[in-house]
């Protein structure tokens, strides 16, 4: 890791090819770049270094993959057939300090997290000299760096922290992560903030994108940050901590915002949501994975085929016979009961059949609908009717669910129902093992003996998994302590 964030990165990258399967660790091809420190001077400059800080953030080592999929992979809803040996240390549970994935989601995170950062500083700096014509512009390319670096420090706090509430206990004063508030200089000492003031700085940072969103507008893209999304992943924090008022207002904020009035209620529709790049006109925020451009063999779509990762039998098993959520459970040819082949899924690029060209779809619209089902389940004082009119949006994928009456009737089992409706709903968007680990119930993990729903970790304790801080980063010696005892929440 050679302490990534303490040495100065010197530049930002602007521009450069996605397509490609074997970079070297710590390399980053560069096809233009200029200097962070001295060169963010212009409006134009700041545009060109925010384009680069989304393509880090949109890598396959952080968004475009390791970071999208380790909540999954640890988790219920996944299968493994073992015929390949790609992040299995995630999905058994077996990863050390110096594996991969925990790796490149922290040295990845935190070039998101200092590119924004040298951003920001630079609109905080320009915005006082430049034409007033000019600062509409400037705004919105802060806005999305705010929101770049809170959406990398909530990955990153959930990855290599611990919850922060689990079922109302508070885990706030924890370790969490580094707060990166001005561009860090090369070789500092620093240290790991605790997991609520990390939290605070997310708050913070997000609160700031949405004003000069609110003010100036954003530029109108599934394929940058934008106000709805903005709302969508304020009302996701909200949730973590707890705060069920606010992700109950958020999350109606960015169901109103994204102009999203209906969800796909038939096979046909619901598998064209997931055909390529804009097709899914439930999504808020979206990777700018193309035909051309795109991680090929470290893409999701192919973990999520050739690479042998596939639903659970206990995922397939929960989906209604009637559950449009079918149309996209297909495995390939070489597929077989005992060693399934899935077709990609959410990554199956139906209109073109190819998987690696898949986008990632970050932020979507159902994942609003249970966030209000399950803060009006939770807070002080639950409205369960509330609670099932949005729980229904979603829950009717199921045509056998056609209204409130064929939802539960008592709080317990609405919470029970939305915790295997979350599983139904947000497979392959990498919740899930933060869901169980929030709600501070018993789960399971590392499935095998397909066909047969059978765990090698069943009814266990999930909330204390932790990951490891990289090695590399804490022999560095430049002031990051790993978490203690972070080996010890492993299930057994």
């Amino acid at each position: 890791m050679k302490n990534i964030i303490f040495k100065s990165l010197g530049t930002l990258l602007i521009a450069g090819s996605l397509t490609g399967c074997g970079n070297d660790f710590l390399k980053t091809d560069m096809s233009n770049a200029i200097d962070v420190n001295t060169a963010l001077n212009s409006v134009g400059n700041v545009g060109n270094a925010l384009n680069g800080t989304y393509y880090q953030f949109f890598r396959y080592y952080f968004a475009g993959n390791y970071a999208t999929v380790i909540g999954d992979l640890a988790s219920d809803i996944v299968y493994w057939n073992s015929n390949t040996q790609h992040q299995n240390d995630i999905y058994q549970f077996t990863y050390q300090d110096t594996g991969v994935s925990s790796q490149y989601i922290w040295e990845y995170g935190y070039k998101v997290v200092d590119n924004s950062s040298r951003v920001i500083k630079a609109y905080k700096h320009l915005q006082e000299s430049i034409p007033e014509e000019d600062k509409f512009e400037l705004s919105i390319y802060a806005a999305e760096a705010y929101a770049l670096r809170a959406y990398s420090n909530f990955v990153m706090v959930n990855v290599f922290g611990h919850q922060i509430k689990v079922n109302g206990q508070d885990f706030s004063n924890d370790l969490g992560l580094v707060i990166v508030d001005e561009p860090i200089e090369a070789y500092s000492t620093v240290e790991r903030s605790s997991i609520g003031d990390t939290y605070n700085a997310i708050l913070s940072d997000l609160n700031n994108a949405i004003t000069l969103f609110e003010e100036n507008g954003d530029r109108g893209s599934l394929f940058y940050f934008n106000l709805a999304a903005a709302y969508g992943l304020a009302a996701r924090v909200n949730l973590y901590m707890e705060n069920f008022d606010a992700a109950i207002s958020y999350a109606k904020k960015a169901i109103e915002e994204s102009g999203i009035s209906t969800l796909a209620y038939t096979p046909e529709s619901y598998k064209a949501l997931y055909n390529y790049g804009e097709s899914n006109t439930e999504s808020m925020f979206a990777l700018a994975i193309t035909t051309s451009d795109n991680w090929s063999a470290n893409s999701c779509g192919t973990l999520y085929s050739t690479y042998d990762y596939s639903p659970s039998p206990w995922l397939l098993s929960i989906l209604g016979e009637n559950d449009v959520r079918n149309s996209i459970m297909i495995f390939g040819k070489d597929s077989s009961p005992k060693s399934p082949v899935f077709g990609g899924g959410k990554f199956g690029c139906y209109a073109y059949g190819n998987p690696a060209f898949a986008t990632n779809y970050l932020i979507n619209a159902p994942e609003m609908f249970l966030i209000q089902a399950e803060s009006n389940l939770r807070k002080s004082s639950p409205d369960l009717d509330a609670a099932k009119k949005a729980l229904l949006v979603v829950a009717k994928r199921n045509l056998d669910i056609t209204s409130e009456s064929d939802l539960p009737a008592t709080k317990d089992e609405l919470l029970s129902f939305l915790r295997d409706e979350s599983a139904r709903e947000l497979f392959q968007e990498g919740h899930r093992l933060f869901d169980i680990r929030r709600w501070g119930v018993k789960g399971n993990a590392y499935a095998y003996d397909a066909p047969n729903i059978t765990f090698t970790f069943s009814n266990v304790d999930l909330s204390n998994v932790i990951f490891p801080i990289p090695d590399d980063e804490i022999n560095a010696g430049f002031g990051v302590k790993q978490t203690p005892n972070w080996n010890a929440g492993r299930p057994q």
